[in-house]
């Protein structure tokens, strides 16, 4: 290794797929233009000491962990959540972290920490990248999930995404819709725990036409020539989830009377929602209190 080196991951949103991605349906990922640096230094002083900074550049987090067993003395959750982490690492590459220097560690997002862009499926990534190791199984060691947001981490297109039993299928897709300027995501000022929504989906009988019928909608998506046939996608997608869960749509919760389409985006009742304002309008949102709205070409990496 040389003295200091970066990775970088990209942040994610799911467009389709939310729960059901769990169980093998396709699901449109895109990576998102925002995402999560890891610098990794080497330094006279033995052990590894990390910090974690805000977009605004101030840090939240910081702890010393000892490298022969990478506990830290700290009590913070984030420290133990770390630990889990660098150990499910060594456990793929017994050779990481191993050596007798120091280590420093600064992580820094570009993204505000509560729009559930992906903190953690960026760190993971950025730390399969450092220990040498993959990163998906690196996921499934310890945080569980889809691994979607992992796939959206190491892409710069949009995604189509499928869980197999073994494996994962991962196909690079191009959004050339001529309606983007009419799509927006409005952040609804909280955060989502998506680990406490997989588990409450979990609990759900497991329903082979709703995998099949969102699986359709998201390859339909990438052939669909006009707005009007996007928001029926997008609202059917709504419907299937809903009765799915039994979770009540976030139109039919907060903003019955909005006259366009409105999509939750992942674990729903937090982080983005997706909107379709055609008169570019969001002054209804905003009136609301929901001022953190950003267009889509803003958002999504489409390299």
């Amino acid at each position: 290794m040389t003295k200091s080196t970066t990775y970088y991951s990209n942040g994610k949103l799911l467009l389709t797929g939310e729960y059901v991605v769990l169980d093998g349906a396709d699901a449109l990922a895109i990576p998102t233009k925002l995402g999560q640096n890891l610098k990794v230094s080497i330094v006279d002083t033995p052990g590894l000491h990390w910090k974690s900074f805000t977009n605004k550049n101030q840090c939240w987090f910081e702890a010393f962990f000892v490298l022969s067993t990478l506990e830290s003395t700290s009590t913070d959750p984030v420290a133990k959540t770390l630990t889990v982490i660098l150990k499910s690492a060594r456990s793929l590459n017994s050779s990481f972290l191993i050596d007798n220097i120091g280590f420093e560690v600064r992580t820094t997002l570009d993204f505000d920490r509560s729009w559930g862009l992906g903190s953690s499926s960026t760190l993971i990534n950025s730390i399969a990248s450092w220990a040498g190791v993959d990163a998906f199984t690196l996921l499934e060691k310890s945080f569980g999930g889809s691994g979607y947001d992992i796939a959206a981490a190491q892409n710069n297109t949009p995604i189509i995404y499928t869980k197999r039993k073994k494996s994962v299928d991962i196909r690079n897709v191009f959004l050339d819709w001529d309606f983007k300027d009419s799509i927006y995501f409005v952040h609804l000022n909280k955060k989502q725990d998506s680990k406490e929504g997989i588990s409450t989906y979990r609990t759900k009988p497991k329903d082979l036409k709703v995998i099949e019928a969102i699986s359709a909608i998201t390859n339909k998506l990438l052939m669909c020539y006009t707005l009007k046939d996007f928001e029926t996608l997008m609202q059917a997608h709504e419907t299937h989830i809903s009765k799915l869960t039994g979770l009540a749509t976030t139109k039919s919760r907060l903003f019955s009377d909005y006259p366009h389409t409105i999509k939750s985006l992942g674990a729903w009742g937090g982080d983005f929602i997706l909107v379709v304002s055609p008169n570019q309008n969001l002054e209804y949102f905003r009136n609301k209190g929901y001022t953190t709205i950003i267009p889509f070409n803003e958002m999504i990496l489409n390299k």
